[in-house]
């Protein structure tokens, strides 16, 4: 599942690194504390990973 915004790519990639024991899991609030705790590490680097292009820096409601 890609990213819908560059918003939640970022927050995926703190997540992931969280995940993978690069930045410490008490540093992450919001959206990326959520990711954390409900995606597992291939979900999180799949959103990660998306390509900037064509993207919202945030998702429209």
């Amino acid at each position: 599942m890609p990213a819908q915004s560059e918003a939640q790519q970022k927050a995926a990639g703190a997540a992931l690194s969280a995940k993978r024991g690069e930045t410490r899991v008490k540093d992450l609030q919001g959206a990326s504390k959520e990711m954390y705790d409900s995606m597992t590490e291939a979900e999180l680097e799949d959103m990660a990973s998306t390509s900037h292009d064509n993207i919202p820096e945030k998702k429209e409601s």
